[in-house]
């Protein structure tokens, strides 16, 4: 399905829209009105108001349930498109005075305006994601090309359709294509057309964006990032049981998710004690969530018997629908996801040699330990490259929070100077 100013088109008419759009592009950019944010926050409410009243639940409904994503979270995260918090973003993101930046001198006038255009390569891990994309760059008063993720539910072109409807003037700053990677030619096509891309996924996903795009263009990379847990000998059950928590309600697939626990010791036989006791906790609190989804059991099943064939690890346990392995190696990795965790003895004064070498991967720490422990711990954490440290509860939200420590909307827009 393509969304091109407003109306759908079958997929079979990709090559004529595309040619049309440079021509269309040009036309907008040479309008003297330009897109404002009010424009486009009022929109967003409008469609906020009608997700609280369930009109989008036919298809959020089974994708929140398939990420065992609870109901009230989702009414959370479709907050994010109301008038309230899209203010709040862009009073924080650009500063309250970003309509009317003081000058530098007498004579010199400063704007902030939008980069132009900006082609957003979504990734497909959070479905609406690609939607919520877009509409950060309709705030920075961008024009947007999307290029849906494989496997796209339609819950992006239903949002994006909605807010044109609810402000029919967007019409002509949004444009989705259903285009498969494989798709080069193409894709070169519109990333030539833009003056920012912005790219959701991992390394190949910015290899293959580098790739189609001019070295003028800007490119804007949100990249999968690995999360992890520090926890000190201080670490209480309750800290653990709300970690075990918050690792069954994200399955491990999201940026922060938590992938495994580094513990502040040297010892081994401390370490497989704490294991044992972090594996009792994670099965209870698995339990009481629910299962996990059966293929992703069957598929670390089978993954965890080789690795028991193999002898591959000093400790592997294993039940009840939860895994903790202990390794040797103080390397942060991407676990086995869907509620299996890797521990690994990280001792404090190693943690910015350990972790430096992953600069870029680094998003959140849950840190686990004791008041006192906190603030030497996170100015390790964040001398290592940390950009987010949190308690238990690794995916935790407040709104005009950065995104990977940067304000996409600084990312997305430039400032004039005009004497």
């Amino acid at each position: 399905m393509i969304l091109y100013k407003g109306k759908i088109y079958p997929d079979l008419m990709q090559a004529e829209l595309i040619e049309r759009l440079p021509s269309d592009i040009v036309e907008t950019l040479s309008k003297p009105r330009k897109l404002t944010m009010q424009d486009v926050i009022a929109a967003s409410e409008k469609m906020y108001q009608k997700a609280m009243k369930g009109y989008y639940d036919d298809i959020a409904l089974p994708l929140i349930r398939s990420f065992g994503i609870p109901y009230e979270r989702y009414l959370s995260m479709a907050k994010a498109f109301s008038a309230e918090v899209l203010q709040y973003k862009c009073d924080i993101e650009l500063g309250k005075d970003h309509g009317d930046l003081p000058p530098l001198t007498s004579g010199t006038e400063r704007k902030i305006v939008p980069l132009g255009v900006l082609f957003h390569v979504a990734a497909g891990n959070m479905d609406g994601l690609p939607a919520f994309s877009v509409a950060e760059g309709l705030l920075s008063g961008n024009i947007n090309i999307l290029k849906l993720p494989s496997g796209d539910s339609g819950l992006s072109i239903k949002i994006l359709s909605d807010i044109i409807e609810q402000e029919p003037s967007l019409a002509e700053y949004i444009y989705v294509f259903d285009v498969p990677s494989t798709e080069f030619e193409t894709l070169k096509q519109l990333a030539k057309l833009a003056d920012g891309v912005v790219v959701w996924g991992g390394d190949a996903a910015q290899r293959a964006a580098r790739n189609i795009c001019d070295p003028n263009t800007k490119i804007i990379p949100w990249g999968h990032k690995l999360s992890f847990a520090y926890a000190t000998e201080s670490v209480t059950d309750d800290q653990l049981a709300a970690l075990a928590r918050h690792i069954c309600a994200t399955e491990q697939v999201l940026c922060s998710s938590c992938q495994g626990i580094f513990y502040d010791v040297s010892d081994r036989d401390k370490l497989e004690r704490f294991a044992k006791r972090f594996f009792e906790i994670f099965k209870a609190e698995s339990a009481a969530f629910g299962a996990a989804d059966m293929g992703m059991r069957g598929r670390n099943t089978v993954n965890l018997y080789c690795d028991k064939l193999e002898n591959k690890f000093p400790l592997i346990l294993q039940g009840n629908g939860v895994s903790v392995i202990v390794k040797d190696d103080s390397e942060l990795e991407l676990s086995y996801t869907f509620r299996n965790v890797w521990i690994k003895s990280l001792p404090h004064d190693n943690i910015v040699k350990a972790l430096k070498k992953q600069k870029g991967y680094l998003q959140t720490c849950g840190l686990l330990c004791d008041a006192s422990e906190k603030q030497d711990l996170a100015s390790r954490l964040i001398s290592a490259g940390v950009v987010r440290i949190t308690g238990s509860d690794l995916s935790r939200t407040f709104f005009g929070e950065t995104h990977d420590g940067t304000y996409p909307l600084r990312e997305y827009t430039r400032i004039v100077e005009i004497d």
